[in-house]
């Protein structure tokens, strides 16, 4: 009975420890093991990367300004030939506006020059001085008059293909002019001045001149090329014969400011990174 027992009693402590070591097997094998569960959160504004869409498509920080001088050659109804036939006449201009890039995905719009852009909008500034040498257009005047043209306009240009170095665009402008006219004989006297209000609509198209590694201001120019239709919506002489509504063109070399500002946030920023090392 004694060795029975004995033999029992000291197989419990055997059996113990087999089981620790077994549990400890266990535990150790559990915590080692791979699991597939992985944390993904929905992409959201919290931890999206600053300056990446949900899409991951590249937006821009801040909006890109834009600068061009606008030089149009306008048929006005009222300046004609011998024959009757309009001509065209110089209107000199500048006007100046900013990129605002796209909140929703446009298949036709990509990058022109590294910036994302939807539409184009800002102010412009036109001036004319013309000699009109057909009498009878103002009520009561047989000579000669020359005109000032002073016109502030505002414009929304939405952008339809953007790739690369090709922009085409639908710009609309709704300005307020002032006239002033004067006689041109010896003495030169103001016979009358008015308000008038223009609407223009148009389509234009531009290229990018394509960048130099020796030269990287070259792709800051290249060709435009703008054709549109202007309404008045309030003549500034209701009485008279004269009328600024007509087709317009503007054809030519252009410089971008857009590209030469993009540049420098470019180098900018290679500035910063530099610095940071």
């Amino acid at each position: 009975m004694i060795p029975n027992r004995l033999h029992s009693f000291l197989l419990l402590p055997l059996l113990w420890a087999g089981g620790c070591i077994s549990t400890f097997g266990q535990a150790t094998i559990s915590v080692k093991e791979k699991t597939d569960l992985k944390a993904t959160p929905p992409p959201d504004s919290l931890t999206t990367p600053p300056g990446e869409s949900t899409l991951g498509e590249s937006t821009p920080k801040s909006l890109t300004f834009s600068a061009s001088t606008d030089q149009r050659f306008v048929f006005f109804r009222d300046t004609r030939n011998e024959a009757g036939r309009p001509t065209p006449v110089s209107v000199y201009g500048i006007r100046a506006g900013f990129l605002f890039p796209a909140r929703r995905p446009r298949p036709a719009l990509g990058t022109s020059r590294g910036q994302s852009a939807s539409f184009k909008a800002g102010a412009g500034f036109y001036f004319l001085n013309q000699t009109l040498n057909q009498p009878g257009l103002l009520p009561g005047e047989t000579e000669s008059v020359k005109r000032y043209l002073r016109i502030a306009t505002v414009y929304y240009e939405r952008y339809l293909y953007r790739h690369g170095p090709f922009e085409v665009s639908l710009p609309i402008e709704l300005g307020y002019g002032h006239s002033r006219y004067e006689r041109t004989g010896g003495a030169e006297e103001e016979v009358a001045r008015g308000v008038f209000i223009p609407l223009g609509v148009g389509i234009s198209g531009a290229y990018h001149f394509p960048d130099i590694r020796w030269f990287k201001p070259f792709h800051w120019f290249g060709l435009y090329i703008l054709v549109g239709q202007r309404f008045i919506l309030k003549k500034d002489l209701p009485d008279s014969q004269i009328n600024y509504g007509g087709f317009y063109i503007s054809a030519g070399p252009s410089f971008f400011l857009e590209s030469l500002t993009g540049d420098l946030k470019a180098w900018s920023q290679k500035r910063k990174k530099r610095r940071s090392r």
